[in-house]
């Protein structure tokens, strides 16, 4: 955990940040308490703003409150895990379309650059670094579809999924059928063919979800 945090804005901003990215890489697991002491303590502040950033944390779904219990980092239903992905498909398939209609070539070679660096990641047995530029390559999509409202709606459903991705995302076999399936959407983005895009982001998550059933 860091000791202490950057105060470069608003100090629950920045308490918020720092706690949504512990929960997300792990460092405080799925159905842990939140120690509003420890936490304050570790950041250098205040409990305040460790509870303000609960609260908003449990508008997001990554935190729920329990009556007279404290605030628990959320564990999430296969029910709820699946439907997760379900939304999350169709929503990248529509992103992946718009992408493709737009044939930004800044944008294509972005893309490309990404599944070279992944394919670099895995032969570097690395899935740390391979999970993190897979985040940055949906967030890339996301951004370069240019419609604010799927993109907010994706990177939100993305945080919940967040909590259990690196079940579908471990080991070697895992990673090479992911990235083959990140070649097919950048294929698809380069040729100019938004259905075949749509078709090939909505498929990537699905498939995804398909592995999530194996490991529940």
């Amino acid at each position: 955990m860091r000791q202490g945090i950057e105060r470069q804005r608003p100090l629950t901003l920045e308490v918020r940040d720092e706690l949504e990215r512990m929960i997300l890489d792990g460092e405080v697991a799925a159905g842990e308490r939140l120690n509003e002491l420890t936490l304050a303590e570790q950041m250098g502040v205040s409990r305040g703003p460790v509870r303000e950033a609960a609260r908003s944390l449990e508008h997001e779904g990554l935190v729920r409150t329990v009556a007279n219990q404290g605030v628990f980092v959320r564990e999430l239903s296969l029910e709820s895990a699946l439907e997760l992905y379900d939304l999350r498909a169709m929503i990248a398939g529509y992103l992946c379309g718009r992408v493709a209609e737009k044939a930004d070539p800044v944008v294509n070679k972005a893309l490309r650059q990404a599944v070279r660096d992944m394919d670099a990641a895995i032969a570097a047995a690395d899935e740390p670094r391979y999970f993190e530029i897979n985040l940055a390559f949906h967030d890339r999509i996301a951004i370069a579809a240019g419609t604010d409202r799927a993109q907010r709606l994706y990177t939100s459903l993305g945080k919940e999924v967040r909590l259990l991705r690196r079940r579908v995302l471990c080991g070697d076999e895992s990673l090479r059928t992911s990235n083959h399936e990140h070649d097919g959407i950048v294929a698809a983005i380069e040729a100019g063919d938004a259905d075949a895009a749509r078709a090939a982001g909505m498929q990537h998550h699905l498939n995804s979800k398909s592995r999530l059933k194996i490991t529940m």
